[in-house]
């Protein structure tokens, strides 16, 4: 394939057309695999970010392919079919032992270590994404640079919407695939049309063996699957989720005669009736026909999974979300106690733990905000007099059992009661006061006590210490990859000097979107739905400070990222947790103008200096790369918080501002 004349031209229709579906397509690919991968490699799901990091270098890649006779465009397909059929047909458990993160699954761990899945799985997303990425690098060649942009951002909006409303809808993977393989063939000209077709008919029926797999359904966050097995004559249902066991659905009571420690919350009740009760993890319902057989008159029964509330609904044998003492809340348990003034006889938190993690954020997963001092000090504040609040969960470490045992203390001011049952089991009750709950043992702590996750640093399951040598090793794998393949396509380094405040700007800008992605979960929930609206919304606002720089006249650069540099400061000194108490309303006013006004700001600067190159592609493909590297140091965030990403964001500001070219100010 001949690349274009390098000369920009004005729009036309076809290459715009182009340029929207290249952008559409490389969100939606990325998105998708992000999904389809986390759900069929075992584990990948906490290591969601690396997927994304590989994304980023395939768009980049793809730009500086963009610059050469050759493609990379007809391959992407057939690569595509290769690494579905290659996951589906043989299925891999990242061995994740010996790190210093818990991660909630039953399953023995086996098969190649994470060093060595994370970066072939990093590789092969990024040469997938590498040939939409040339199409648009190519649209970029033959447009203005502002124009192309504006372009790519409206391209960007469509894929992300797309695959926001299928998630909403909850449309099986073959969907997804069928989307995909036809944005190829329409891309793909000529001879290689057919070889396209061939590779993404493969990788449809691929997909249509896995959507059409009895008991095979998809959520917004996992893929499930239900099953009946029989435990001494009993049917369970049993439901897992991205390969891993999840929940099981038995009968109430005879979950509570063979698992008696469901009651143990109960036994330590010094009130007697049980007006009103909160359960958040609700899930199947299993815990909701405990407390309703315990007395509870009214249950407000809240999960973030809509799915596999269903199932409960289908088929838990005791049809608790049926009772018309229960009302059913799909939302995020912390989003939940923000939103409600209603006071509890009894708060659970019955099992809230996640097997995946908010996609743009290294380590926060769907219950992170649940478990930090903040939160459970908003579940102390909403206790009757005389109530209770209750935790359970297998959590396999004692250090873990101590620390939430601390971190209930600390909220309530009192030792908790502690029943360890079994290995790693442990039930937690604290009352409203110390005369409030009946404990049959004092507790005392196994060891040093991990000071609590706190809402800036919402990472319970960290031991703390270093970030772990297994992270490292894989973003030192990662960055050594991307060095050699921008080597080999790019050219020399020197050649890329020009752009190198770009490159500083693409690290920024990935970390300022982590730390709003971080800040609008807490404010808002971790739901899918909150984390969609935050990337479309900063797609949105990029797309508004594009189309200001090209209709008006902006301010000279200096003076933009003097305000930038305003913007995050304003950032760092209201912290997100003091919005938490203001009305829905003017807490996400004010939201939105702290998280999106430095981006604002920061994208005019990018635009102003994006629109005086002459080379887009190289320019934009270095930008991208940029963001490889900011997408490595948000791991920073598990020793900084994420409050202080912002000073790392104003540090990488200020290195592009330093070493911009001279012709850029004059621009």
């Amino acid at each position: 394939m001949e690349p274009p004349a390098a000369t920009p031209q004005r729009a036309d229709r076809t290459t715009v057309a182009r340029l929207v579906l290249g952008s559409a397509l490389m969100l939606f690919a990325e998105l998708a695999l992000i999904r389809w991968l986390g759900s069929n490699v075992v584990h990948l799901s906490y290591f969601s970010n690396f997927v994304l990091l590989g994304s980023f270098l395939g768009i980049g890649l793809g730009f500086l392919i963009s610059r050469r006779r050759w493609s990379v465009l007809p391959v992407a397909p057939v690569l595509l079919t290769l690494l579905v059929l290659g996951v589906f047909w043989y299925p891999v458990t990242i061995d994740r032992t010996g790190d210093r993160i818990i991660y909630f699954t039953s399953l023995g761990t086996s098969g190649p270590p994470a060093w060595l899945v994370l970066p072939l799985i990093f590789v092969l997303v990024a040469v997938v994404l590498a040939g939409p990425a040339e199409v648009v690098g190519r649209c970029f060649a033959v447009l203005p640079p502002l124009t192309a942009y504006r372009w790519d951002l409206v391209g960007s909006l469509v894929g992300i919407t797309a695959f926001t409303l299928l998630s909403f809808f909850r449309a099986p993977s073959v969907v997804w695939g069928v989307i995909v393989a036809l944005a190829f063939v329409a891309l793909i000209g000529r001879w290689p049309r057919y070889v396209a077709v061939l590779a993404g008919a493969g990788m449809v029926a691929v997909l249509l063996v896995e959507t059409l797999t009895p008991g095979i359904s998809w959520s917004p966050y996992y893929k499930v699957k239900t099953d009946t097995v029989y435990y001494n004559n009993t049917p369970v249902v049993r439901i897992s989720v991205n390969g891993i066991p999840h929940q099981e659905i038995w009968d109430a009571a005879t979950r509570l005669k063979t698992e008696p420690q469901y009651g143990l919350p109960y036994q330590h009740l010094v009130k007697d009736s049980l007006d009103n009760v909160l359960i958040v993890g609700a899930g199947s319902g299993s815990d909701v026909a405990i407390a309703l057989s315990k007395g509870a008159k009214h249950v407000d029964a809240v999960d973030i999974d809509p799915r596999i509330m269903q199932i409960g609904q289908q088929r838990n044998p005791n049809h608790p979300y049926q009772d018309p003492r229960v009302d059913q809340h799909v939302n995020d348990g912390r989003a939940f106690l923000s939103g409600t003034d209603t006071r509890y006889d009894l708060i659970l938190f019955a099992l809230p733990d996640s097997l995946a993690l908010v996609n743009g954020a290294s380590q926060i997963r769907l219950e992170s905000f649940l478990f930090t001092e903040e939160a459970l000090k908003s579940a102390h504040d909403h206790l009757n007099p005389g109530g209770v609040f209750a935790m359970y969960n297998y959590y396999r470490e004692d250090w873990l059992i101590d620390r939430l045992a601390g971190t209930a203390q600390a909220a309530f001011g009192h030792v908790p009661c502690v029943d360890k049952v079994g290995y790693g089991q442990a039930v937690v009750t604290v009352g409203l006061t110390e005369a409030d709950q009946r404990c049959s043992d004092a507790y005392a702590p196994t060891g040093a006590v991990i000071a609590p996750a706190t809402d800036d640093r919402p990472f319970l399951y960290f031991e703390g210490g270093m970030i772990p040598a297994m992270y490292l090793w894989v973003l030192g794998g990662i960055l050594l990859i991307s060095v050699i393949a921008v080597r080999v396509l790019g050219g020399p380094f020197r050649s890329m000097r020009p752009y190198a405040d770009l490159f500083f700007m693409g690290a920024a800008f990935l970390l300022l979107e982590t730390k709003n992605v971080a800040s609008f979960a807490l404010l808002f929930g971790t739901t899918w739905l909150v984390n969609a609206l935050v990337f479309a919304g900063v797609l949105v606002i990029v797309l508004a400070a594009v189309e200001t720089t090209r209709r008006f006249r902006t301010p000279p650069l200096p003076v933009v990222f003097g305000l930038v540099a305003g913007a995050l400061l304003l950032a760092y000194i209201v912290r997100p947790e003091w919005l938490l108490p203001l009305p829905f309303v003017p807490r996400l006013l004010i939201a939105v103008v702290l998280a999106f006004l430095p981006i604002y700001l920061a994208n005019i600067a990018f635009a102003k200096r994006f629109a005086s190159e002459g080379d887009s592609q190289a320019a934009f493909g270095v930008n991208l790369l940029g963001a490889i590297v900011g997408g490595c140091l948000e791991y920073g965030a598990l020793l900084t918080g994420y409050r202080n990403l912002l000073i790392v964001v104003a540090v990488l500001y200020l290195l592009a501002f330093l070493i911009k070219p001279r012709v850029a100010v004059a621009a």
